[in-house]
């Protein structure tokens, strides 16, 4: 048995946290008990809580650490992407990415919602402590190459299974496939119980979809790619129709709505009215670096769906960390509570994955991981200094 006490640990079984508080673990990290620390106990500065869900990555593109500039906007990212992607040996990205998963592993991630194109990750993956559910992302423009598309990501699929992984296709999104392959792609991920796609993640994907104007439709021109048929409406809203293509609504299948950008209003009933586990996706760190821009985290604090963080990929972020995500949410909406930020980064990651008897917070008999975080201000607010460790 182990026993960690702290100035803060959050249970999240409620946003607050017990302050002077303790958590005892069986060695295999069982949680046995949480409560009030002896008055003669020595505390640990900072908090414990549980290990975090990174519920959007690309672990697969670490080889692209600090190669693309920021700021670009998404044409230009697509663009530095398509350009630096293969830079590297196959031996090269097969370290990177073994780097970063030891990593995020050492500052406390227990559970992460990956996005794969290939089988670079399978073995490093399948080794790892960590769980993962791996998204088998697909493209494809042109409605002629949707059943080659599809035959090439289902053996995929069987391969990663044949690693003893979690995993199954899922659309990229609206701007990069035909209206066909999103439907086929998102057919095949409502058949495993989970979806993820990017949606909403910029004004330029807005743009395109609505009437087939802007950077990113011009920048799929350049290139001599068919364009997805303007809607009209919002790219959301093209994906919930094309989604009816797949199976009808209701949608009992856990759905994340990876960025959400320029998610409005009415997008938020839409999705509601159809989807019965929704869930958002917020990668802040990655939005700044392509377009500086946020999503509005207060609306949809306010909309109900739940939320959870991701990093999104090192092609977009300088970093895969957790605290850094949850900092950036703190600094730019300082009204949410440390204890709610950290539900979503926990609680609710566990619970799009499926996994929330297991992860996601220090309830007895959960297995969730304990970290540590340091580096708090004197109001137990997340710095500059704040970082993460694996205590369990």
């Amino acid at each position: 048995m182990k026993r960690f006490a702290a100035q803060y640990v959050y249970t999240l079984d409620s946003p607050e946290p017990i302050r002077g508080g303790f958590v005892e673990v069986e060695d295999d990290g069982t949680v046995i008990r949480t409560g009030k620390a002896a008055e003669d106990e020595s505390l640990q500065p900072g908090a414990i809580v549980p290990g975090f869900v990174n519920t959007h990555c690309h672990v697969e593109l670490s080889n692209m650490w600090k190669l693309l500039p920021k700021g670009t906007g998404m044409a230009g990212f697509i663009d530095g992407i398509n350009e630096l992607r293969d830079t590297k040996t196959k031996e090269e990205k097969t370290e990177d990415i073994r780097h970063w998963m030891n990593l995020m592993w050492d500052r406390g991630v227990q559970a992460m919602a990956d996005i794969s194109n290939g089988d670079l990750t399978f073995p490093i993956k399948a080794a790892s402590p960590m769980y993962t559910r791996t998204f088998l992302e697909v493209f494809g423009i042109e409605p002629e190459d949707c059943p080659s598309v599809m035959e090439s990501v289902r053996a995929l699929a069987a391969e990663a299974s044949s690693f003893g992984l979690d995993a199954a296709p899922t659309p990229h999104s609206c701007y990069t496939m035909s209206p066909q392959l999103l439907s086929a792609s998102a057919a095949d991920g409502l058949r495993s119980g989970f979806l993820s796609f990017h949606s909403e993640e910029s004004p330029q994907e807005e743009r395109m979809m609505m009437d087939g104007t802007g950077e990113l439709a011009d920048n799929r021109r350049k290139y001599g790619m068919t364009l997805p048929p303007p809607s009209g409406t919002s790219s959301l809203e093209y994906f919930l129709t094309r989604l009816s293509a797949a199976h009808p609504a209701p949608y009992k299948e856990h759905i994340l709505l990876v960025h959400e950008v320029c998610m409005s209003e009415d997008g938020v009933r839409a999705v509601k009215a159809v989807m019965k586990h929704p869930f958002i996706a917020l990668c802040p760190m990655s939005n700044i670096f392509i377009h500086n821009q946020l999503p509005p985290v207060r609306m949809l604090r306010d909309s109900g769906i739940p939320l959870t963080v991701g990093t999104d990929s090192l092609s977009s972020n300088d970093d895969l960390d957790m605290v850094t995500e949850l900092f950036c949410l703190q600094q730019n909406f300082p009204e949410i509570p440390l204890g709610e930020l950290l539900g979503w980064a926990c609680l609710n990651g566990a619970l799009f994955l499926g996994k929330e008897a297991i992860f996601g917070s220090l309830t007895p008999g959960k297995r969730p991981g304990i970290v540590h975080i340091g580096g708090l201000s004197t109001e137990g607010r997340l710095t500059t200094a704040s970082s993460s460790r694996r205590l369990i």
